[in-house]
């Protein structure tokens, strides 16, 4: 289910970078076919392991539109996983995580900071948005690498 959940998300970052589509009719249904996928959408995995904490994210980016996977199984917190749905902004990437944990979903902001071969997790004051959405006050306000630091790796 879970793998299912993340091709629909995957193939949600890809229509937008669909540029032109055409419509071929078969009898009554309409089919769209994508004929111009830009070639920069790239697949990238990253891990972080330290002690026996443990998390992993898995993002298809194309352009500035980033969707994906990501899954925190800290020790001696709650597990979660769920879908990342976010936006480039140069080397940082602004996302909604949505998760469950629990059996109970949650959304909040999550920031992450490009260095390298390295994305740099971002902390900050948040407060409660709209539908219990939690978001940070001030993204410019965010501290990176101060807890989970992801290194990439080869996607499996």
């Amino acid at each position: 289910m879970k793998k299912i959940a993340f091709l629909l998300i995957g193939c949600a970052g890809l229509i937008f970078a669909c540029q032109n589509n055409k419509t071929e009719q078969n009898g009554n249904d309409v089919v769209a076919l994508d004929t111009n996928v830009q070639a920069g959408t790239q697949q990238f995995c990253y891990s972080y392991i330290k002690n026996k904490d443990t998390a992993t994210l898995k993002v298809m980016t194309s352009g500035t539109i980033t969707t994906g996977e990501l899954s925190y199984n800290l020790y001696e917190k709650d597990k979660n996983n769920g879908i990342v749905e976010g936006e480039l902004h140069g080397d940082t990437l602004l996302a909604e995580y949505t998760f469950n944990s629990e059996g109970k979903e949650s959304v909040r902001q999550v920031a992450f900071l490009k260095k390298g071969d390295q994305l740099l997790e971002g902390f900050g004051d948040v407060v409660e948005g709209k539908n219990g959405k939690m978001m940070f006050k001030d993204t410019s306000k965010l501290t990176f690498g101060q807890s989970i630091v992801f290194t990439k790796v080869d996607c499996q």
